[in-house]
């Protein structure tokens, strides 16, 4: 009997490693732009808001979603930044609804429009951290 639950332990475990966050492979090389560090790369998945917001927080060292300007700023500077997803981003500047539906602002770096978005909704995540 143990040696059948040894099994599934080991996919189990194999499965959760390949499921961790690398911070380094997410910051990369960051870049400035003004007054920001911007993440060389983007998360690996869309993630609704609150786990963006999470998931920027545990970079650690100030790393967050950047504000609905900080955000405009780096469409500004898509190019020169690179390798941004032509699809929608998530901002950290949340809606003042009156309690409608939670939501937030995000970015699309195809052709910049910023709108509401729900939270539960997924998008797309670049970390930023003030220099």
């Amino acid at each position: 009997m143990k040696k059948l639950l040894i099994i599934p332990m080991l996919f189990v475990c194999f499965m959760s490693y390949g499921q961790t966050l690398d911070s380094a492979s997410i910051i990369g090389l960051p870049m400035r732009i003004g007054d920001l560090l911007v993440a060389q790369n983007d998360f690996p998945k869309m993630m609704k808001w609150d786990d963006a917001t999470a998931a920027c927080a545990a970079l650690g060292d100030g790393w967050r979603l950047p504000s609905k300007d900080e955000l405009n700023i780096l469409y500004q500077n898509k190019n020169e930044i690179s390798g941004f997803a032509d699809a929608n981003y998530w901002s950290s500047t949340e809606l003042d609804n009156n309690g409608a539906w939670s939501g937030a602002w995000r970015q699309s770096i195809e052709n910049g429009f910023q709108g509401a978005s729900p939270k539960d909704f997924p998008e797309y995540v670049r970390a930023v951290r003030a220099f």
